[in-house]
């Protein structure tokens, strides 16, 4: 009667280290695919959550909000149409900096509402851009924080410059000729990694 207790025991056991090395294995997969997914967004939100379990929840749901948008690569015509407005934008930041980083805000957005992200809030709006732009969206985040300085005079040339190109980059991404989740996330489109913060 004890050798089939002990037995017993010993098979719960097995059947419990099995179950937790699933469960395990299946919680680092998913960690793992989460971090390459989201690249600095993922360091960045556990930091902002303080863990990482909320801040893997977090990013599960904005892929499963994000991926009932309609997000849809501009027609050949309309980006380049975008592009030329681009290039007046740039064009003016040498006499007018404050209305060239207002103009590219203002443009960025643009893009992003006609690609099919919603702009109910910007953290919303960050948020729903990091699923298919992670190595960007922080420097987008800085450009904004910095147009919004500038709107209170509070912003230095070189910031409002570096706002620019961060502007540009996630506008170069936005009108790409492929569907952002058909690619894997471009980590040479980061730029500046030491951003602008407030």
């Amino acid at each position: 009667m004890d050798t089939e207790i002990l037995i017993s025991l010993l098979v719960i056991a097995a059947i419990a280290m099995i179950a937790f090395g699933a469960w395990y294995y299946y919680r680092s997969r998913t960690s793992e695919n989460l971090k390459e997914r989201f690249g600095p967004e993922y360091e960045n939100t556990v930091r902002q959550l303080k863990s990482q379990d909320r801040a893997e929840a977090e990013l599960k749901e904005r892929q499963k909000r994000v991926s009932k948008y309609k997000i849809v690569v501009l027609p050949r015509a309309e980006r380049d149409k975008y592009r030329e407005v681009w290039r007046g934008v740039q064009g003016e930041f040498v006499d007018q900096p404050e209305k060239a980083v207002s103009d590219a805000d203002r443009l960025v957005q643009e893009v992003m509402e006609r690609c099919g992200y919603p702009l109910r809030d910007f953290e919303q709006a960050a948020a729903d851009l990091s699923v298919d732009h992670p190595y960007v969206v922080e420097n987008y985040r800085s450009a904004c924080r910095t147009a919004d300085r500038s709107r209170r005079g509070a912003a230095d040339t070189e910031e409002l410059r570096q706002a620019v190109v961060y502007y540009r980059v996630l506008f170069e991404e936005l009108l790409e000729d492929e569907p952002p989740r058909t690619a894997k996330p471009k980590r040479a489109a980061r730029v500046g990694e030491h951003s602008h913060n407030r």
